[in-house]
């Protein structure tokens, strides 16, 4: 499920009422507001997070702000992202790095959060920024705790230090302080302690963590929630503020059916910033937090920056002009949409990717019948393939689809739809390429398709080819071909395609939600333009 799914989809709901309103009136602000209220409630937002939240969202909703705005209902939708991204922290907090080797960040939180599993993220995380981390096996009381932190390290390729097999054996506040030492020693410049919990606050577990802070000095300790916890979440930060204290949350298991709450009240009760979030269950579903763009996830309004980051780190920038090479100079072959295929696999799950576009709520169901096993399937085909029949599919007879099929554990119509569709494909991205407008089959042209000027370019070679005027047969059509033709147009492009969001979230580039200057330049620089 998507992150704070139902909380989003009541915020969307409400807006999208408010929208149909031309001119906004009191009661239209309260009933909006009310709703807003009943959402967070629902969501297990703190009482005083959703008191002091809504107070002022109605107080800058009924403000000049919104009565002088051209679109009010925009406005409100503005207001409300500017002050979910305030209680969510503001900006974004980065880890904070010793000067001098090593840092030492310690894990808090109770037993069942999601610690361990969070060490190895971090450490992954950590290895992937250029970093030598090495993870400490402090948690000396939970069964195989320390077994689990040995697996977590060698699936993230990291160093455990686990002198103790714990299982109630050993002294974690040595273990602790006898890792900093030996992180020294073996040049780790990051050492990442996991510590113990328990299912609930108690003393004991408050004065080994008071301990293992005082023994190592941490420059960082993360407090781990559970962010399906909800209100619990606030009386639990408390605890934990006032025992150990903490320097920064992570937010763990916000992939589940979680309401949100943990989220939106920590960050404002504690005032200690969430820096990271834990977004599913593999070591590579984490991510650091920026309560900007998780806003706009909330509001179902995307998250265009964080996918941009996620495709650069997924894709080679090299390889991707060779590829745009090769697409406008007709050289695209199955090879090299197999390795794109393969590239967009790495950059971690299609459906959460497609999940931070704006929009994406409405898609929901959509989102959810999408079957990531199919590009293994397209895989499967193309892997069947001889080297000479991926460069060129006019080879591929009647014999050869078959031998494919039976290769791949597909059908010979899978073959053909595969094929015809990468043909499709192939002509369509080539026509981009060249700055021309990509006909959909059976469709036409899809309108302003040739993207950067490119619906121009097309009308001046048509105006080319057609020696200045249309050749059309049919006088009433001709007469309309020429006038669009005079004006810059491209005859049979779709004239009424209504503004703004291809999702129907908004109006044009000046809409409240749209891509900012800052998420088209990073997309433009991502494509190559």
């Amino acid at each position: 499920m998507a992150t704070f799914g139902t909380l989003s989809d009541r915020l969307t709901e409400t807006f999208k009422n408010l929208r149909t309103k031309g001119k906004l009136s009191a009661s239209d602000v309260d009933g909006t507001v009310r709703e807003i209220r009943r959402a967070l409630l629902d969501a297990d937002v703190s009482l005083d997070v959703v008191k002091s939240f809504t107070a002022t969202v109605r107080e800058r909703a009924l403000g000049d702000e919104v009565n002088r705005a051209l679109n009010p209902a925009q406005q409100v939708v503005q207001i409300v992202n500017e002050e979910l991204v305030a209680i969510l922290g503001g900006q974004q907090r980065r880890l904070q790095f010793a000067k001098t080797p090593p840092t030492v960040i310690m894990l808090a939180g109770l037993q069942g959060a999601g610690k361990t599993t969070l060490a190895g993220k971090l450490a992954k995380w950590l290895k992937k920024d250029g970093h030598t981390p090495m993870l400490v096996a402090a948690d000396l009381q939970r069964p195989n705790a320390v077994n689990q932190l040995q697996v977590v390290g060698e699936q993230a390729g990291v160093t455990v230090f686990a002198p103790e097999p714990g299982n109630g054996v050993g002294d974690p506040v040595r273990v602790a302080k006898d890792a900093v030492v030996q992180a020294q020693r073996a040049q780790h410049d990051v050492v990442v302690i996991d510590t113990a919990g328990r299912l609930g606050v108690d003393a004991e577990m408050m004065k080994q963590a008071a301990d293992i802070r005082k023994a190592t000095n941490p420059d960082e300790v993360l407090f781990v929630i559970d962010a399906m916890i909800g209100q619990d979440a606030v009386t639990t930060a408390k605890a934990f503020q006032e025992g150990v204290d903490f320097t920064g949350v992570v937010l763990s298991k916000l992939d589940g059916d979680a309401r949100g709450g943990a989220a939106l009240s920590v960050a404002s009760v504690t005032g200690r910033p969430i820096i990271f979030a834990s977004t599913g269950e593999t070591l590579d579903d984490f991510e650091p937090f920026h309560p900007d763009r998780m806003a706009s996830r909330i509001l179902d309004l995307g998250d265009i920056l964080t996918l941009i980051e996620q495709a650069q780190q997924a894709f080679d920038e090299e390889e991707a002009l060779k590829v745009a090479e090769k697409i406008a100079s007709e050289q695209f072959t199955l090879e090299d949409f197999l390795a794109q295929m393969q590239q967009l696999r790495g950059a971690g799950s299609i459906k959460k990717m497609l999940g931070m576009l704006p929009g994406a709520g409405g898609m929901k169901q959509q989102l959810e019948n999408f079957d990531e096993r199919e590009i293994v399937r397209t895989e499967a085909i193309i892997q069947s393939m001889t080297p000479a029949e991926r460069k060129n599919t006019k080879l591929l007879n009647g014999s050869r689809r078959l031998r494919i099929a039976k290769g791949s554990g597909m059908t010979v119509t899978d073959v053909n739809q595969l094929v015809q569709r990468f043909e499709q494909a192939a002509k369509m991205m080539k026509t981009v390429a060249r700055g021309g407008v990509p006909q959909i089959p059976g469709m036409g042209p899809i309108p302003g398709g040739g993207g950067y000027g490119g619906g121009k370019r097309q009308a001046a070679k048509n105006k080319k080819k057609s020696g200045g005027g249309s050749r059309s047969g049919n006088p009433a059509k001709r007469a309309a071909e020429n006038a669009a033709i005079a004006s810059g147009q491209v005859p049979g492009a779709a004239s009424n395609a209504p503004a703004g969001s291809g999702f129907g979230i908004g109006g044009g580039a000046g809409a409240a939600g749209g891509p900012s200057e800052e998420e088209m330049a990073a997309l433009q620089k991502l494509l190559g333009r």
